[in-house]
């Protein structure tokens, strides 16, 4: 305990708040188009290790044999409190962190030391939704950050140096950004949040060099665009449909995929229609934007059920043929399996990873769910409905591993939500446009099935075979799991997200809990694993914070008790203990 409480205070020390101190690395190595497609294992190149979204580390000398013996090797505080959620980005010994409160920090990968610190001038008088930021993406030889005031910005990798700065929306009307960029063959990839905001969502392109805009593609389908008769009126032009998590890219195709957000207001009375291409999948062609395919999840969505999480896009088995799939597990609360193809998306099969009342079928063809109309919510009237607005899983990631075959869902099971009577609203720029009284969502959360005793246990790990279509293990949890996951070729899945503060390895065959470490704050950062002369680390931010913290007050107010968790971002490192 007191060496860890030296490291923690020796990183306080070494980060004042506009430091720049500078310890010499060696050159930095380029990021290319190639590296990004083939990335080695040493590195963590980008938000989940690769192009295809896996979050898995093909290093394994840290093992499910040897993890008794990893240790903390270093840890940085932040100097921020809130929601710490990127991940440590690692190139060839620079590590690149974000934080709330608009920065980002180069570390010393092997000992923790601050190289420069960028941090971003905010507005005072914006409002901050989601005071998050969810990482960065390498280039050439700079690296670029998405902000919460809706720029993007390049830097110079190695010194900090600003390289350009551009803005991407109006942070007046409520944009903002929270995502890592996706770069790809010379492009920066971004999208704008504001589901709640009336925003009308996209994804832009710029170029990496000069930060010129090269294209944006709208996620709201206007009048005489495919799609555009699934809107009344204008109503597209306040839609929603924002993009807030990192796209995945097929490079063979180049296509990148890109989860959208709810529409928007959530009532769907004034928007009758599937109100495309909100809560979907879709493909867009890297060099133009032009939209190539799609696949909705929830059509005329009433559940504020985003499905912003990029799909998986993993080559393998289902029920005994070779496909090339695009897997994600929806907010909705299923497991889509989809066939990814050089154009269009097309359905293979859907699986309930947590219960479920509103659906009651899906077409074996199309993907297309039929609900129950009695628990869709709306005008004059409360409803009920399963999973929560939280959904069985919110944006914390799943990961894939191709040694084991099974991928790996952060879920939530046993919490569903009751609405209020909507109410309504007209867009206003700089005001919410939700339909319902903030007190109305933060008060929604209910167990499952009306029940008045907590549930024994609401946080999972599961784990499931792609072939088969059966889940093959589950941990459980008594506290919600808000933890993205991580696993890797030693047999290993990592996540935090339980408000014990815990950071946890697991068994990636078994789920057996092989390994766990308290840390200052609640874990909801994405982990990542790199090498650094030839050792093995796994690095992951402490923060705890936004969703998770407003999920808990959800469930404090059900139980009737206060949970308090720590507040305080750190960059928590480890190593196996020589």
């Amino acid at each position: 305990m007191k060496a860890f409480a030296k490291l923690v205070f020796a990183g306080a020390v070494a980060m004042s708040p506009f430091a720049s101190a500078y310890s010499a690395l060696g050159d930095y190595t380029p990021v290319t188009d190639e590296r990004l497609k083939n990335p080695e294992p040493k590195n963590w190149l980008q938000y989940r290790g690769n192009y295809q979204g896996w979050g898995y580390s093909p290093l394994d000398k840290i093992t499910d044999k040897n993890i008794s013996k990893l240790k903390l090797a270093w840890a940085f505080t932040t100097g921020q409190t809130e929601g710490h959620q990127a991940p440590p980005i690692v190139n060839n010994g620079y590590m690149f962190v974000t934080t709330p409160g608009g920065q980002l920090i180069a570390l010393n990968a092997k000992t923790g030391e601050e190289l420069w610190r960028y941090r971003k001038s905010l507005p005072g008088e914006m409002l901050q939704l989601h005071p998050t930021n969810r990482g960065v993406a390498l280039y050439g030889d700079k690296v670029y950050v998405a902000t919460v005031d809706c720029f993007l910005i390049a830097l110079d990798a190695k010194t900090g140096k600003v390289v350009w700065e551009k803005p991407v929306g109006d942070w007046k009307a409520l944009q903002y950004m929270t995502l890592a960029p996706l770069a790809a063959k010379g492009k920066i990839m971004v999208g704008s949040s504001g589901g709640e905001t009336g925003v009308r969502g996209f994804v832009a392109a710029y170029d990496a060099e000069t930060g010129e805009e090269a294209w944006r593609t709208y996620t709201t389908a206007a009048p005489g665009e495919p799609g555009g008769d699934t809107w009344p009126g204008e109503t597209y032009k306040n839609g929603g449909g924002s993009i807030w998590i990192t796209g995945t890219y097929d490079a063979d195709t180049n296509l990148a995929y890109w989860g959208t957000g709810n529409p928007a207001p959530w009532p769907t009375e004034g928007r009758q229609g599937d109100n495309l291409y909100t809560s979907s999948t879709i493909a867009l062609d890297v060099d133009t934007g032009k939209l190539k395919g799609y696949h909705q999840y929830t059509p005329n969505d009433a559940w504020d059920w985003d499905e912003v999480s990029a799909p998986l896009l993993i080559d393998t088995k289902v029920d005994g043929k070779m496909r090339k799939t695009a897997v994600h597990a929806g907010r909705n609360g299923y497991l889509w399996v989809l066939e990814r193809t050089n154009s269009k998306i097309n359905f293979i099969e859907a699986y309930p990873f947590v219960y479920n009342n509103v659906f009651k079928s899906i077409d074996p063809k199309t993907g297309r769910p039929t609900y129950d109309e009695s628990r869709k919510p709306g005008m004059g009237k409360a409803v009920g409905f399963c999973p929560s607005l939280w959904g069985g899983k919110d944006w914390p990631p799943e990961a894939y591993n191709p040694k084991t075959g099974l991928l790996y869902i952060p879920a939530n099971e046993n919490l569903c939500a009751e609405l209020p009577a909507a109410e309504p609203v007209k867009y206003k720029k700089g005001d919410l446009y939700i339909g319902y009284s903030i007190e109305g969502v933060l008060t929604s959360l209910r167990w499952r099935d009306g029940e008045k005793d907590k549930p024994k246990t609401m946080g999972e790990i599961q784990a499931w075979d792609l072939n088969t279509g059966k889940k093959v293990w589950t941990h459980k949890f008594p506290t919600f799991n808000w933890g993205p996951l991580m696993t890797t070729a030693g047999n290993l899945v990592f996540g935090g997200g339980t408000n014990d503060r815990m950071f946890r390895a697991f068994n990636a065959k078994t789920g057996k809990l092989v390994w766990e470490a308290a840390t200052p704050s609640g874990v909801t950062g994405v982990p990542t694993s790199f090498e650094i002369d030839g050792e093995q680390y796994i690095a992951v931010q402490s923060g705890w914070g936004v969703d998770s913290q407003r999920m808990q007050g959800g469930v404090d107010r059900l139980t009737g008790k206060t949970t308090m968790v720590p507040q305080g971002g750190t960059v928590m490192v480890y190593k196996l203990q020589k």
